[in-house]
């Protein structure tokens, strides 16, 4: 018998900086029982080894059984695709999820994403929750953002995409490196329409 989740939500990881983000959105889909359609560019593969000590496997079959154990995922919960594997479920609007987040989004796979390239997977994947009006959530991590990235956003965002830089605040008197990441991810879950308690909402613990 098949599991069943309580959802199913796409996630791309790309070669931006911040793959923090990705991970501890990663363990808190799972941990939301979302069965979560899992793609990791090569360059994001180059990130996570720079700015992690995780030891990712290199090829898609061996990274769903790292991550799987990792994150204590049931059967099936976690799935990865690489980059051509062009029968995955989120290359066609028919098995696609209704959520795809991308985070980290590089600027690069912002602009492909913009002018609809669809060179390999996580591109077709966004270039389908585009054309069926799903909900697509962009996370970019770039400073400063050049006329070019502000242009490819304020377009995706005029095509019905979030775009949710990771700019996490300070209100909440962060003492640590995972107090700011979960201030992101937070933002995110809650695009999503996940409940999480990973920070209080704006006016839970300041009125």
């Amino acid at each position: 018998m098949s599991e069943v989740f309580a959802r199913r939500v796409s996630l791309a990881i790309t070669g931006a900086s911040g793959v923090q983000y990705a991970l501890r959105l990663l363990e808190c889909l799972v941990a939301a029982d979302c069965q979560v359609f899992l793609m990791i560019s090569k360059a994001a593969q180059v990130v996570v080894a720079t700015e992690t000590t995780l030891g990712l496997p290199g090829a898609a079959e061996q990274q769903e059984i790292f991550l799987s154990a990792k994150y204590q995922a049931r059967s099936g919960q976690i799935k990865v695709f690489g980059r051509e594997q062009w029968m995955a479920p989120v290359a066609s609007g028919s098995g696609a999820p209704s959520s795809m987040v991308i985070c980290p989004c590089s600027t690069g796979t912002l602009s492909a994403i913009a002018c609809g390239a669809s060179n390999n997977l996580i591109e077709r994947a966004a270039d389908v929750a585009l054309k069926e009006r799903r909900q697509l959530i962009l996370v970019p991590r770039e400073a400063p953002f050049s006329e070019i990235h502000l242009e490819n956003m304020l377009k995706l965002s005029r095509m019905g995409a979030v775009v949710l830089p990771a700019c996490p605040g300070f209100y909440h008197q962060p003492t640590t490196i995972d107090d700011l990441i979960d201030f992101v991810v937070a933002r995110i879950l809650s695009q999503l329409g996940l409940e999480h308690a990973l920070l209080p909402r704006w006016g839970e613990k300041y009125i």
